[in-house]
């Protein structure tokens, strides 16, 4: 016989669908704003945070959300904090008192294999979204508990979640690295994008969905962190093209254009979309720390270089 469902599960319910419209419309990373407004269950607003790390919502018996802060400015911490080379995500306890009121309620979530929801804070305002992800370690000694994501099926019935099940850990794992591996690709483009202040580094479009974030040294390479220095903020056309070595970007920040498409007549898109552009200067970031490294352009401009 499928149990009843109570508020607190109802409600949790509606906030993964919820979350699944925004991320539909806005992407994996959205804004506090949106995320503080939350929706309307029975009348009643429900936010997705709150002032503090460990959330409930007052209509709640449990929390709802887990949040980590996004790094201040002139921070070092990197945008895995928290997540382990495995996926797993590290949450600490609120405060130094393992009894303190918010997280006993995580506890009490775990025992109860409620699932949550873990925001991961990209830039200030901006959050990578994880759900649902269960409290699966409790280890006051460190004063940390061990969040897991799982599938987003969000299943309620016989009074459990169906994708809380014990025993399925190759499960978790596997989606555990496909989420770091989400959180990596998102934070990038977010904290670059974010750095050129939401324009094309070479024509300066400002349309934020036609941006993307290039690596100028591929991810694939040892020496491709994904940090602001190794990239660069392009327009979908320019970061193709960058890409595919029709445009290069010399140490000194200025565009060339390979030497065929340059003399290629082919009507004005390619006039004033690529070809418009030869000699010109990029924009880049106004702090050091996030202008692109000069070796790495240099490397990437000899690769150029040897394609045209």
């Amino acid at each position: 016989m499928t149990a009843r469902m109570n508020d607190d599960t109802k409600i949790r319910i509606e906030a993964f669908q919820f979350l699944e419209e925004l991320v539909g419309i806005h992407g994996d990373v959205l804004s506090r704003n949106i995320l503080s407004r939350g929706f309307v269950f029975r009348g009643i607003r429900v936010p997705l945070v709150g002032p503090q790390g460990i959330f409930k919502p007052r209509l709640m018996e449990l929390p709802l959300s887990i949040t980590t802060a996004p790094p201040k400015h002139g921070s070092r911490r990197t945008y895995d904090d928290g997540i382990t080379e495995d996926g797993i995500i590290v949450y600490r306890y609120r405060g130094q008192n393992p009894d303190h009121h918010e997280n006993v309620g995580l506890r009490t979530a775990m025992k109860k294999n409620a699932p949550l929801v873990y925001f991961h804070g990209i830039v200030p305002g901006k959050y990578f979204a994880v759900w649902p992800a269960f409290v699966v370690g409790d280890d006051p000694r460190s004063l940390c508990f061990t969040v897991m994501p799982d599938d987003r099926v969000n299943n309620f019935s016989d009074g459990k979640w169906s994708n809380a099940e014990a025993g399925d850990e190759a499960r978790r794992e596997y989606r555990s690295v496909l989420v770091r591996q989400r959180l990596h690709q998102s934070a990038f483009r977010d904290r670059v994008i974010s750095a050129y202040l939401e324009q094309c580094a070479v024509c300066r479009l400002k349309h934020k969905e036609l941006l993307d974030a290039a690596h100028i040294i591929p991810d694939s390479d040892p020496k491709g962190d994904p940090v602001v220095s190794n990239g660069l903020s392009l327009c979908k056309l320019h970061h193709a093209a960058f890409d595919k070595n029709v445009i290069g970007i010399r140490p000194d920040l200025v565009v060339e254009i390979r030497t065929d498409v340059l003399l290629e007549t082919d009507g004005p898109m390619l006039q004033h979309g690529l070809q418009g552009f030869q000699g010109k200067r990029i924009t880049v970031p106004t702090r050091k720390i996030w202008k692109p490294n000069p070796e790495f352009l240099e490397e990437r401009y000899e690769i150029f270089r040897k394609a045209g």
